[in-house]
């Protein structure tokens, strides 16, 4: 799952604006290349009270910390790298650029062997199985999987 931990100073963002953040990251991830189902992307906000966040020894300095964790798919080159970098900038502009806003993300991958949902591990990418769990968006039992392709 791409997982991104937002840390944000407490009030910065509205309800409106963390549903709009969230949806901007999500495409990123359910649009091609990618195209995952969208249940993998998960966004949490984690609000930190004034006070609690303190960038260079300024306690007033209004900074956005982003902490992305990659398991669904890995980088596959440098290049591939730098691309996902800069359409994760565009899709963050919005919310940090265009409002003066500073911001730092960091992105980790990590062994997509040792990720399981509900207990299952997830079909292996670009497969038939995955499109089924992208369509449903959610994860799919082998069991269930049988019976859908039953039906077909």
């Amino acid at each position: 799952m791409p997982l991104h931990r937002i840390f944000v100073p407490k009030g910065l963002y509205s309800p409106e604006d963390k549903t709009a953040l969230s949806a901007a990251i999500t495409s990123l991830y359910t649009s091609p290349p990618v195209s995952l189902p969208a249940f993998y992307v998960v966004v949490l906000f984690i609000e930190i009270e004034p006070g609690n966040m303190i960038v260079g020894g300024d306690m007033s300095r209004r900074m956005v910390r982003i902490a992305v964790e990659h398991v669904a798919r890995n980088f596959l080159s440098d290049a591939r790298k730098r691309v996902f970098m800069s359409r994760y900038a565009n899709a963050l502009k919005p919310f940090t650029n265009d409002r003066g806003i500073d911001w730092e993300v960091q992105v980790a991958d990590y062994d997509r062997l040792l990720w399981n949902l509900n207990g299952m591990h997830p079909p292996e990418s670009h497969t038939e199985e995955e499109r089924i769990w992208k369509k449903e968006n959610r994860a799919v039992s082998a069991e269930e999987m049988k019976k859908m392709k039953a039906r077909l």
